[in-house]
C-alpha cells in the first residue's frame, strides 16, 4: 500500500463513511503500514496528533458495510488502540444551535432582553403588527419543515429520522445565507395535519422551506400553504432541484454545442423532483421533453393517472412515444434521472445522440455510475459530491430565500426560479465551462449573493408593476 505522508492523502471513499483510528506507532509511515486491511478505493490520510508513540489516521470507505469491516479489522490489531466513527463524532449535539444576539451580563441587560422590555415590544406589536419586522427575528427566520415521508434515498423513515437532514439544511441556511433556520419535523400522518401545523407556526417565521415530503402530498401541501400565508413557501425537493438542473443542463448542452430549446430531453421520474424539473424546463423554452415514470412513458394514451402526472401526460412527449424508457432514449440529447439507482445501462446511453448529456441524480446510488460510460464521451453529472459536476439543490435554496427575505416577497414565483437558474449557469464563464465543470461549487461565495440579487430583482419588478396596475401583479404562480 502506498504510504500517506503529512499534508497528503490517498484519495478514495466517501467522507460520510469514515473512521478515525489511533495507532501505536512512532512514525506516520509505520502507522499506515499497519493498515494492511485497506481495500481498493478506500482513502487514508494522516491527522494531526501530538501524543508520543501514537499516530492518528482517517480511513474513508464507501458505505456502512465497509465501515463495519474497518472496525472489525481494527479490533483484531493490538496496535490499533482507538476507533471512532467520524460522522458520529462531529454530529454530537446536532448541526445547529441557538445563541443570543444580545449578551445578558447584568440586571440592565436582563431588562432589555427579557422582562419588562419584551412586554413593551409585545404591546407595540399588538397595536401595530408591522412592528414585528423591526424588533423580532421573524424577517430572517425560516422554518425547515418535513414529515419524514421521503427522506433522501431512504423513503418514509418518519419525522425523527428526518431530523438530521433538516438540521443539515438549517446549517446551510446559516452558513451560506446568514438565515436563522429552525428544523421542524412533524409527526402529522396526513397532509391536512401538516398544513394545519405549519399555519399555526407561521407567525414565527419569514418563510417556510418544505423538504422530504412525499409526492403527491407535497404538491397539495405547498399550494394550500401558499394560498393562506403571506410569506414564501418553497418545497426545495421540487423547485431547488428544478433550478439547479435547468442551470446545469443549459451549460451541459452548451458544452456539446446544443441548445435547450431544440434538444430532446428525457426526464426519468415523475415524483416531486421530476415533475418540477419537467415543468421548469418547459417554462424555460424546452420544446421536446418526455417523462418516464412507473407507468411508462407519460402521454395521453395512459389512463387513471394522479393529477400531477395527468398534467405531464398532456404537456410532454410531443413524439407520442408509447413504449419504454429504452425506446424514449433513442436519439435523445439529454437524460435527467431523478428516480432510483441502477435504472440506466451503458447500452441505453449508447443509443442516445452523439455526446449525450447524462444527469444521474438519484441518491445515494445514481441511475448509472460515471465509470460505466467510459468511451461514450458523455457529459455526466450526479447528485454525489465524490464525482465531478455535483448537482445539488444547496446551490439554490439558500440564495432563493436570501433574495425573497431581503425583498419581503410574499411568495416565490416561477419567474424567480428562471432568473435564479440563469444567473447560476452564468457563474461558470466560458473559460471554465467544460465537461467536468458545469456549475459553481456549493461553497463558492458568489453563489448566494448572485442568486439572491436575481430573485430580489424579480420581486422588485413585480412590486413596481403591481403598484402601477393597482392589483397584486403576480408574474405567475
Amino acid at each position: 500500500m502506498e504510504a500517506a505522508v503529512e499534508g497528503q492523502r490517498r484519495p478514495g471513499g466517501d467522507p460520510a463513511f469514515a473512521a478515525v483510528l489511533t495507532v501505536r506507532a512512532d512514525t506516520q509511515e509505520a502507522a499506515v503500514s499497519l493498515l494492511d486491511f485497506l481495500e481498493p478505493g478506500w482513502g487514508v490520510s494522516v491527522l494531526p496528533w501530538h501524543v508520543a508513540g501514537q499516530q492518528r489516521l482517517l480511513v474513508q470507505v464507501d458505505g456502512e458495510d465497509a465501515l463495519r469491516r474497518v472496525r472489525q479489522a481494527a479490533g483484531r490489531r493490538r496496535r490499533v488502540i482507538g476507533w471512532v466513527d467520524r460522522l458520529w463524532m462531529v454530529s454530537a449535539g446536532g448541526r445547529v444551535q441557538v445563541r443570543p444576539r444580545l449578551p445578558v451580563r447584568s440586571a440592565e441587560d436582563l431588562a432589555l432582553v427579557y422582562t419588562p422590555g419584551v412586554g413593551r415590544l409585545a404591546a407595540a406589536i399588538a397595536a401595530r403588527p408591522a412592528a414585528a419586522v423591526e424588533v423580532t427575528g421573524r424577517p430572517n427566520r425560516v422554518a425547515v419543515v418535513s414529515d419524514g415521508t421521503a427522506v433522501l434515498g431512504l423513503g418514509d423513515v418518519g419525522p425523527l429520522a428526518a431530523l438530521p437532514v433538516m438540521e443539515g439544511k438549517a446549517a446551510l441556511f446559516a452558513q451560506l445565507a446568514d438565515i436563522d433556520a429552525v428544523p421542524i419535523c412533524l409527526d402529522a400522518g396526513d397532509p391536512d395535519k401538516v398544513v394545519a401545523a405549519v399555519r399555526t407556526l407561521a407567525p414565527t417565521f419569514g418563510g417556510i422551506n418544505l423538504a422530504d415530503i412525499a409526492a403527491p402530498a407535497c404538491f397539495d401541501i405547498e399550494r394550500r400553504l401558499q394560498d393562506v400565508l403571506d410569506i414564501p413557501v418553497f418545497h426545495d425537493d421540487q423547485h431547488g432541484t428544478a433550478v439547479v438542473v435547468l442551470a446545469g443542463l443549459r451549460n451541459a448542452l452548451r458544452v456539446v454545442g446544443k441548445q435547450l430549446e431544440t434538444a430532446r430531453i428525457v426526464v426519468m421520474g415523475a415524483g416531486a423532483a421530476g415533475t418540477a424539473v419537467a415543468r421548469l424546463l418547459l417554462r424555460a423554452g424546452a420544446s421536446d421533453v418526455t417523462v418516464w415514470a412507473r407507468q411508462g412513458v407519460l402521454g395521453p394514451h395512459l389512463d387513471e393517472l394522479p393529477a400531477h402526472k395527468v398534467w405531464l401526460a398532456e404537456h410532454t412527449n410531443p413524439r407520442r412515444i408509447r413504449s419504454g424508457l429504452a425506446h424514449a432514449l433513442v436519439g435523445a440529447d439529454a437524460v435527467v434521472g431523478v428516480s432510483r439507482g441502477g435504472l440506466l445501462s451503458s447500452q441505453m446511453v449508447a443509443e442516445m445522440a452523439l455526446r449525450p448529456v447524462v444527469f444521474a441524480l438519484a441518491n445515494p446510488e445514481p441511475e448509472i455510475r460515471p465509470e460505466m460510460l467510459a468511451g461514450l464521451d458523455p457529459v455526466i453529472a450526479t447528485g454525489r459530491c465524490d464525482y465531478p459536476n455535483h448537482i445539488s439543490n444547496a446551490l439554490v435554496f439558500p440564495g432563493v430565500f436570501r433574495g425573497a427575505l431581503n425583498a419581503r416577497a410574499p411568495r416565490i414565483t416561477t419567474a424567480m426560479l428562471l432568473a435564479a437558474a440563469d444567473v447560476l449557469a452564468g457563474l461558470v464563464g466560458k473559460e471554465l465551462l467544460g465537461p467536468r465543470r458545469l456549475l459553481p461549487d456549493v461553497l463558492d461565495p458568489q453563489v448566494v449573493p448572485t442568486v439572491a440579487a436575481a430573485v430580489a430583482a424579480v420581486e422588485a419588478s413585480r412590486h413596481h408593476a403591481a403598484e402601477h396596475a393597482g392589483d397584486e401583479g403576480w408574474i405567475d404562480e
